[in-house]
């Protein structure tokens, strides 16, 4: 390196360091509000499994009572559905 090249880094250090500084502190910066979201998100994706580990539960306990009762609703709400979308659909027959 000649001594003009020397000459005309030397006053230029201040600005080089300052400029490293600052982008350090913005890199910082943006490894926190990266850090904040990734454990905002970890926490909704708790959420939505503790929602469906209670769904499943349910489902469990009804598969596995073994009642007759839950088949006869289930039947009782599969008839009704089957007579109410008879009675729409001669409704709809009768309108036209």
């Amino acid at each position: 390196m000649d001594t003009g090249t020397l000459a005309l880094l030397i006053p230029l250090a201040p600005f080089i360091v300052g400029g490293l500084v600052i982008w350090t502190k913005h890199q910082h910066k943006m490894a926190e509000l990266q850090l904040q979201a990734t454990a905002e998100k970890a926490a909704q994706y708790a959420s939505n499994a503790a929602e469906l580990e209670e769904r499943v539960r349910v489902l469990e306990r009804i598969v596995t009572d073994g009642g007759f009762d839950t088949a006869l609703h289930i039947e009782a709400l599969r008839d009704q559905r089957n007579v109410e979308t008879e009675r729409n659909s001669a409704t709809d027959k009768h309108v036209n």
